[in-house]
């Protein structure tokens, strides 16, 4: 038989779900997964491998109109989703309309390989206006599949891999087959520190942050990692340090917990936070956080 491999990536507008359902494909914790817009900031590959396929997820940030140059860097790797992919799982749910990205959904419609349509959230609808809902999208792309599923309760995300393996090209794999990602540990270390300030600070704090690992240090028993939380602005840095140091405690103790769940293994873990004003209009700081 054939092997097959290719690149599957995962659109979808912010808060549909496309995070939670990348772990669940992938089987491993891979997005940080929040309530906010705007969790997912890199394209964030996954790799499940079978024994005669491999297949390359890749999630992405949601579509949004970018108000910053930060987020026309992230809206690049959606474009650039477009380029490399063999097939396109686009996640929408139950409850966002059809106004939104009418240009991205024409892009889709004219895409000369698979789409996949995956309705999310299929738990809080009922079955009549999930069948007008399906309808609706079948006018929209008429040449993509549809899918109603639940991520967070895995309802029918069972088929997507299967039928993801029918439609890949015959091909050898691209990484080897004990591969999860091509990210960096770093990276996730990142991803993480950061998914728990989205998590415990409100408003701006979040979206004014980024995370750089200083150094990562594993020894046989422990990882000791030091990491630069940067802000935009003084009144930042004060909120997110908290009084006597309170709040930036317990988000270190928080990301360290996630950690060693992570790596399975002790975690020493310091955090520091640094003002960087315009990090979010610099190109060259951009570049330096990797995007």
């Amino acid at each position: 038989m054939a092997h097959k491999a290719g690149f599957v990536n995962i659109l979808g507008n912010p808060n549909v779900g496309k995070s939670t359902l990348m772990n669940l494909l992938v089987g491993e914790r891979l997005s940080i997964i929040t309530s906010k817009a705007q969790t997912t900031r890199h394209r964030i590959p996954g790799i499940v491998n079978g024994a005669d396929y491999q297949i390359v997820f890749s999630d992405t940030p949601g579509i949004l109109k970018p108000n910053y140059k930060l987020q026309e860097s992230m809206m690049k790797f959606v474009s650039g989703a477009f380029e490399d992919a063999d097939i396109i799982l686009y996640i929408t749910d139950v409850v966002e309309t059809f106004d939104k990205n009418a240009d991205f959904l024409d892009r889709l419609k004219n895409v000369d390989i698979p789409v996949i349509i995956l309705i999310n959230k299929i738990d809080l609808t009922n079955t009549e206006k999930l069948n007008t809902l399906a309808e609706l999208w079948h006018e929209t792309l008429p040449k993509a599949e549809i899918l109603p599923i639940s991520a967070i309760s895995a309802f029918n995300t069972d088929r997507i891999i299967p039928r993801i393996v029918e439609l890949l090209p015959d091909g050898p794999p691209f990484y080897p087959p004990d591969a999860l990602t091509d990210k960096p540990e770093r990276f996730f270390v990142s991803e993480i520190i950061r998914e728990k300030i989205l998590l415990y600070y409100k408003k701006e704090i979040p979206y004014s942050v980024e995370v750089e690992i200083e150094s990562f240090k594993e020894e046989e028993k422990i990882i000791r990692i030091s990491a630069i939380i940067y802000v935009m602005r003084d009144s930042q840095k004060g909120i997110l340090i908290g009084h006597k140091g309170s709040a930036l405690k317990k988000t270190g103790t928080e990301a360290r917990k996630a950690l060693e769940k992570f790596f399975e293994k002790k975690i020493f873990l310091e955090l520091f936070v640094k003002v960087n004003k315009n990090w979010r209009e610099s190109d060259r700081q951009l570049k330096r956080f990797g995007y």
